[in-house]
């Protein structure tokens, strides 16, 4: 299988060429709806989704996240179990993409809906009275 990145140039998805680094992984047909909006309702988690959708693979260390290396790792497990992620081990580093190609053919549609439904709320100006306005 081969995915396509944000600029259409055609590349390896790992997640179709090595087994899970993890057994919590959920196969393609055992993926839940619930799962997977309940794990992107999540502010950070979002910002995870967003990047592995943009830039592909990353290692766990280099994916930047405001918080301690204890409370990223439960949120890459958090999306993992949702089948969010592929999460595959090279030696001592872990590798994290998304399972664009599962969930397509799982929910066709939903990857790309969800991204750009953040994409809009992130973009939308605050309301008047709300924090941060």
């Amino acid at each position: 299988m081969s995915r396509t990145d944000p600029v259409g140039a055609p590349g390896p998805d790992p997640s179709a060429t090595s087994a899970p680094a993890d057994p919590d992984q959920p196969e393609t047909a055992s993926i839940r709806l619930g799962d997977l909006l309940q794990a992107f309702s999540d502010p950070l988690r979002r910002r995870i989704v967003r990047r592995l959708a943009t830039q592909g693979e990353a290692g766990c260390g280099d994916i930047e996240l405001p918080v301690t290396r204890a409370t990223g790792s439960y949120h890459f497990r958090i999306l993992r179990t949702a089948g969010w992620t592929h999460t595959r081990r090279a030696g001592r580093e872990r590798y994290l993409s998304l399972r664009r190609a599962d969930l397509e053919a799982r929910f066709p549609g939903l990857v790309d809906a969800l991204l750009r439904a953040d994409a809009a709320e992130r973009d939308a100006p605050a309301e008047p009275g709300a924090p941060g306005a």
